[in-house]
């Protein structure tokens, strides 16, 4: 699978095999972000841009067995029950100084947003299986009636 941001654009429908062209040439010319470009020249929405960024990060970072994985606890107590359901994230351990942090695909600009607010260390990312993070958020930060958000939507209300 092709992984650049601008084929990834022309697959969404987004932009135009001869528009991405047109993006290179002045992302080359200006140094600006290829997706701030885009926006520049072509009008395009910025969410189409971090769906895209999402799904070219997603095809591109390690895919994790939450159940394989050693959760570190000091990790986990980094954020509370409701942010882990509410952002879709389970905080994995640090390597190298960085956050390695799970989530699925449809949640990763939302969980990405949360992360870069919220720690003061440099952080990536990981894919789970909706399954596997369903799973694990129930055993690491239990919340009765808790459900992940929808992507793009705010998160359903949870039970007290």
């Amino acid at each position: 699978m092709e992984s650049r941001l601008g084929h990834l654009l022309v697959r969404n429908g987004v932009l135009e095999a001869r528009q991405v062209t047109r993006a290179l040439a002045e992302q080359s010319r200006t140094g600006a972000p290829f997706g701030l470009v885009c926006e520049r020249l072509f009008g395009t929405d910025p969410r189409d841009i971090e769906r895209a960024w999402a799904d070219q990060y997603a095809s591109l970072t390690q895919t994790v067995d939450l159940a394989r994985e050693s959760l570190d606890p000091a990790v986990l107590a980094l954020i509370t029950r409701r942010q882990a359901w509410q952002f879709g994230i389970v905080p994995i351990r640090w390597d190298e100084g960085e956050l390695m942090v799970a989530t699925i695909p449809s949640l990763l600009v939302r969980a990405h947003r949360f992360v870069a607010r919220t720690v003061d260390r440099p952080a990536f990312f990981v894919m789970t299986s909706r399954t596997d993070l369903l799973r694990t958020l129930g055993s690491k930060y239990p919340l009765p009636g808790a459900m992940l958000p929808d992507a793009g939507h705010p998160p359903a209300r949870t039970a007290a």
